[in-house]
């Protein structure tokens, strides 16, 4: 097991090195295509800069800016047909059953397949966001986890992540967003976390689908680097197997091997390979597990999720 997982994070890395020193070609609009002129987009009390085109339909990719209605996702043109939309949507939540919740989090699960038009409008608001994006109008092989904080007026969207229903790799993330306005605030971290919970529940090793965009490895990177040091701050045992990390924390082998290598906690010797527990990285995330200590805890408490696997739910 490891050291194929060992090859692999090797090859990837490799791979990352020779990316980052590829000068970006220029993209050329293709036959059909629309220009970026969609700016800004309303969403509930927020107005957020676009930070890619999105493929909308034409009458609307035209617009300088959007209103989107934060429950059903709507889109629309004016912020006079936005008002009437709002006075009259029931939606209040996203579509789809309510998974996890805990004080003013809720998750919810939608199935691309029974709420095509609410995961389509969710994918084309994504890419505005997302510049690796190419999945908008194929949503049924998909289920979506949908991010909200709830309030008197609803359960407004944070963020959500998607995978597919049938992965072949047992990816267990397909697409990640966290939107904007709440981006460096640990719903990054608590979504990933989410999709390993689940992936646990299922009995199955989770690993997000490759390749990830730049960002998307900061953040894989940094919540696998932190999930692996507190995983050696519990672990007493003298010897440490990287299967028994990934059986206890849920991850992909490969993932494992590539992250230890990456914060150079893995050295070879003498035709062995030994995990470094690195004291001084360990003091460093105590240092700001203390710092945060005040703060809100973005983290999942499984004892709050009412979920069965998609595979159990076919077998009652």
């Amino acid at each position: 097991m490891f050291h194929e997982a060992q090859s692999r994070a090797q090859a990837a890395m490799t791979e990352e090195a020779k990316s980052l020193t590829k000068p970006k070609s220029s993209k050329k609009k293709g036959p059909g295509q629309h220009p970026p002129t969609i700016k800004t987009i309303e969403l509930g009390c927020f107005e957020i800069t676009a930070w890619y085109s999105s493929p909308y339909p034409a009458e609307y990719a035209l617009q300088s800016k959007l209103y989107i209605c934060e429950f059903c996702l709507k889109y629309m043109k004016s912020g006079v047909i936005a008002s009437r939309h709002t006075a009259k949507c029931p939606a209040r939540c996203p579509p789809g059953d309510e998974i996890y919740r805990k004080e003013t989090i809720s998750v919810f699960e939608v199935d691309g397949r029974k709420n095509k038009t609410y995961c389509q409008n969710l994918c084309l608001l994504a890419k505005l966001f997302l510049d690796h994006k190419t999945l908008y109008y194929d949503v049924e092989p998909f289920l979506f986890y949908i991010l909200t904080e709830y309030d008197r007026k609803g359960c407004h969207i944070v963020g959500y992540f998607s995978k597919e229903k049938n992965s072949f790799l047992s990816y267990n993330v397909s697409c990640i967003l966290v939107l904007p306005p709440y981006m460096k605030k640990g719903y990054g971290k608590m979504l990933i976390d989410f999709s390993y919970a689940l992936s646990r529940k299922e009995g199955k090793l989770g690993s997000p689908e490759k390749p990830l965009s730049d960002l998307g490895l900061v953040s894989y990177r940094n919540y696998w680097k932190e999930r692996l040091l507190e995983y050696f701050l519990n672990y007493n045992e003298t010897e440490i197997t990287i299967k028994h990390i990934s059986q206890t924390l849920g991850f992909n082998p490969y993932d494992i091997v590539s992250t230890l290598q990456a914060y150079g906690m893995i050295k070879y010797h003498k035709s062995n390979h030994y995990v470094l527990k690195r004291p001084e990285m360990l003091a460093a995330y105590k240092r700001k597990q203390a710092a945060h200590a005040g703060l809100p805890c973005r983290s999942i408490d499984m004892s709050h999720l009412k979920w069965t696997p998609p595979t159990q739910r076919e077998n009652k």
